[in-house]
C-alpha cells in the first residue's frame, strides 16, 4: 500500500519543472534545504516524505541527494533487490562504471525482467539525469540497481 501511495504522489508531480530553467531550483530542493543542486534523489526523498515514509538520514536529515551515497547505504542495509515493487527506488548507472548517476521510482513492469515504468525527477528526453523536470519514463533493466527500502514493510 505504501508503494502505491508513493507513486500516486509522484504522478501528481509529473510536468513540474525547475525554475528558472537550468537552475536546479525546485520546491523539492527548498523543502530539503539544499536548492540549486541536482535533485533526482531529493525528489525521491520528498515523495517518500509526502507519503508518510521517512527514508531517514542517508547523508542528510531528510533522505538523500547523492546517488552513490544512497546506494552504498542501501547495500550496507541489505535493501538491494532483484524483485522490485511499485514505489521502490531504481538507480541508473548510465556509463556502467559502477557509480550510479540517477534515481527514480519504480512504477511497474512493461515487459517483466526487461522494461519498466518509472517516475523521475530532474530528467528529460534530451538529458537523462539533469533534465529539469518530473517525468514518467520507460526504462531498460540494463545497468540498474533496484532498492526496496525496509521502511516500506513496516
Amino acid at each position: 500500500m505504501k508503494g502505491q501511495k508513493i507513486i500516486e504522489i509522484a504522478f501528481k508531480e509529473v510536468g513540474q519543472k525547475e525554475s528558472p530553467a537550468n537552475s536546479n531550483q525546485t520546491k523539492y530542493g527548498k523543502w530539503f534545504g539544499m536548492n540549486g543542486v541536482a535533485w533526482c534523489g531529493i525528489f525521491c526523498s520528498w515523495v517518500y516524505d509526502q507519503a508518510g515514509v521517512s527514508l531517514g538520514n542517508i547523508g542528510f536529515k531528510k533522505g538523500f541527494a547523492g546517488c552513490q551515497t544512497a546506494v552504498a547505504h542501501f547495500k550496507k542495509n541489505g535493501e538491494v533487490t532483484n524483485t522490485p515493487q511499485v514505489g521502490d527506488l531504481v538507480f541508473f548507472d548510465w556509463n556502467a562504471d559502477g557509480k550510479p548517476d540517477h534515481v527514480g521510482l519504480f512504477n511497474g513492469w512493461k515487459t517483466k525482467g526487461k522494461e519498466f515504468f518509472t517516475i523521475e525527477g530532474n530528467t528529460s528526453l534530451t538529458n537523462q539525469s539533469n533534465g529539469g523536470q518530473v517525468m514518467s519514463r520507460t526504462r531498460s533493466v540494463k545497468d540498474v540497481i533496484f532498492v526496496h527500502p525496509k521502511i516500506l514493510d513496516k
